[in-house]
């Protein structure tokens, strides 16, 4: 399966209006935003978790990176709720579910293979930082490498954004609304740029998930 594949052209969806497709695990459904291969794929989805719904013990070959958007999800190495970034290396393992519910952004097979650095954030007990040459703009590093940056930002009703995209972008509507391209972004909505182009946006206050880097296929 491909869909938004081609890395050298813009990819959006509006992520709270497309319909649920439910995985091979029951009470596990996901919103498709990017994906290379089947159910083993370079992949972005917004994936939901039933009450009670759990994954089987599986590895990650290639990779997991996900924010807990609502509820909390759960697996043996704790509880991650609402507002937990969490990055699961090349060969780590985990037993994933949710006894409440909840919905994540989640990627996989998109780390480097040699990356083992594991990390988990609770990003309700950190710290925006306003940035100083972009008004209306504060920001929060969640992580960053020689392959890529991820943050939040949150952009005030006022603030104008523009960016020129030098790595790829994408950018993930947590809360709130921005306007671009004549287009509405609002919450759950996704935006992926190529290298070279811009991004103008005007904000109507929103809370952004945002990942800069050099996007390769593994």
């Amino acid at each position: 399966m491909e869909l938004n594949a081609n890395f050298t052209q813009r990819a959006i969806v509006h992520g709270a209006s497309i319909p649920w497709q439910p995985s091979p695990i029951p009470g596990v459904e996901r919103r498709m935003l990017d994906r290379i291969g089947d159910e083993v794929a370079r992949a972005t989805s917004i994936v939901r978790y039933a009450p009670g719904s759990q994954f089987s013990p599986h590895t990650h070959g290639g990779g997991e990176e996900f924010l807990v958007l609502e509820g909390v999800f759960q697996d043996e190495h704790g509880d991650y709720p609402v507002g937990t970034y969490v990055r699961n290396p090349p060969t780590s393992r985990h037993t994933p579910g949710s006894e409440l519910g909840c919905v994540i952004l989640v990627k996989l097979w998109q780390f480097d293979p040699d990356d083992r650095i594991q990390i988990a954030i609770d990003i309700t007990k950190q710290t925006y930082r306003s940035d100083l040459m972009r008004p209306g703009v504060s920001r929060m590093l969640l992580f960053s490498d020689d392959r890529e940056t991820v943050g939040l930002e949150y952009w005030d009703a006022t603030a104008e954004i523009d960016l020129w995209v030098t790595d790829g972008l994408e950018i993930f509507v947590i809360e709130g609304s921005f306007w671009e391209s004549n287009q509405e972004f609002q919450r759950y909505s996704w935006l992926r740029l190529p290298v070279g182009s811009r991004f103008s946006a005007r904000s109507q206050g929103c809370q952004v998930w945002l990942k800069q880097g050099k996007f390769r296929i593994f």
